[in-house]
């Protein structure tokens, strides 16, 4: 079966289907319901074989790249990317088909907001390569 990246974003995608405020601006019972409908996919996939892992994600991040041999890693917290960029959290699922892989990540873009609205959050789908790339 094909595994799939369904990856949630703090911004970005397509435009949004309706402006919502950051999270840190919700109210807490909003925050606890949407973390609750996250708990519960990761419960019905797991009930129905699919659940690889999930994975909730800070917006702190640091850029790593290669030194060179004889020197440490080079790091650094820029240049900041857009804000499309910053990757909030993931599912990997094992499913059967790539139009199951969408239905999942439209009943993940059903989550709930800020007074139990749905987000209407764009999910960016990726499907995990199965083989070695070829060297063409």
């Amino acid at each position: 079966m094909p595994k799939y990246l369904l990856l949630k974003h703090y911004r970005g995608g397509p435009t949004p289907h309706r402006p919502v405020p950051p999270m840190d601006q919700w109210a807490p019972e909003d925050v606890e319901a949407h973390m609750a409908f996250l708990r519960h996919v990761s419960e019905l996939l797991e009930k129905n074989g699919e659940f690889v892992d999930a994975q909730a994600l800070t917006p702190a991040r640091t850029w790593v790249r290669y030194g060179g041999p004889d020197a440490a890693p080079v790091t650094t917290d820029g240049p900041l990317p857009e804000t499309s960029d910053l990757v909030a959290g993931w599912y990997m699922i094992d499913v059967d088909s790539y139009e199951r892989a969408v239905a999942v990540a439209a009943y993940v873009s059903s989550e709930p907001g800020p007074g139990g609205e749905p987000l209407y959050e764009w999910i960016d789908v990726r499907e995990v390569m199965s083989e070695t790339p070829a060297d063409d």
